[in-house]
């Protein structure tokens, strides 16, 4: 699927340099940096879904060793 990303200028020259570092296209970093986002986002979701349900379970013990 085709979509526009609008980037300030800044981004923009960031984003070209980055490419140029990396010998790639700006396309491809911006994708990377997309695919890395949601990775970490979904990660830390799953992390705070198992504290939520993991912490009151151990909630008694956490307390007397924070004693």
């Amino acid at each position: 699927m085709a979509m526009t990303l609008r980037l300030t200028d800044e981004e923009t020259e960031a984003l070209r340099l980055r490419a140029e570092h990396e010998g790639t296209s700006m396309q491809e970093v911006a994708r990377a940096a997309v695919r890395e986002y949601i990775e970490r986002a979904s990660s830390r979701e799953l992390l705070d879904r198992v504290l939520d349900e993991q912490l009151p379970r151990y909630a008694e013990a956490l307390r007397r060793l924070g004693e």
